[in-house]
């Protein structure tokens, strides 16, 4: 395991400079959630459910949010598969942020759990996804195959930009909980 990252084999956090296009998405992605893994590591409950100011938002309910967005993107979005529990028992329309709100309920093992899980599948099926085709290759969906779904390239760009985003907020979160800054890991 990688101290850094708090993830089973984790790739060096930092994209490499002259890489091809795919290792370059793959790596700015890698460092996202090393900086994630490292902005949510090692909280007890009361850590992982603290807010900011009038923010509901927690960093529990960003490890289970994420956990989500990593499941719907590979397998879903990339591969047209139908979504995984425990997210399509969810009323989303009764609760849109039912991921964010819900957190609270559960451990923080089972929070990390959860998340860790849901990246080891995602890189798998993009790995899978990347030697059928590379970052081109489009997301299918094997009962409806005239339902364009967007390429690998696009959802790995997704991704990033929703990292990217919660690690600002994790950032800010975490802070507040125990005076823990920074932007990257350290390596």
């Amino acid at each position: 395991m990688n101290e850094q990252a708090g993830q089973p084999d984790q790739p060096d956090p930092e994209p490499p400079l002259a890489g091809d296009e795919t290792a370059t998405l793959l790596g700015f992605l890698e460092r996202q959630r090393a900086t994630f893994a490292w902005k949510t590591r090692g909280l007890d409950a009361a850590g992982l459910r603290a807010t900011l100011g009038r923010s509901s938002l927690t960093l529990g309910g960003l490890l289970k949010h994420l956990a989500r967005f990593e499941d719907d993107m590979s397998t879903e979005w990339l591969h047209g598969r139908r979504q995984l529990p425990p997210w399509n028992a969810v009323d989303w329309d009764a609760d849109p942020d039912w991921d964010l709100n819900s957190a609270s309920e559960d451990s923080p093992e089972q929070l990390y759990e959860r998340w860790r899980d849901a990246v080891t599948r995602s890189r798998a099926l993009f790995a899978e996804a990347l030697m059928e085709g590379g970052p081109g290759r489009q997301g299918t969906v094997a009962s409806n195959p005239s339902i364009e779904l967007p390429s690998l390239r696009y959802i790995l760009l997704n991704m990033i930009e929703e990292y990217a985003r919660h690690n600002g907020h994790a950032d800010l979160i975490r802070e507040s909980v125990d005076g823990l800054v920074g932007q990257d890991p350290p390596g």
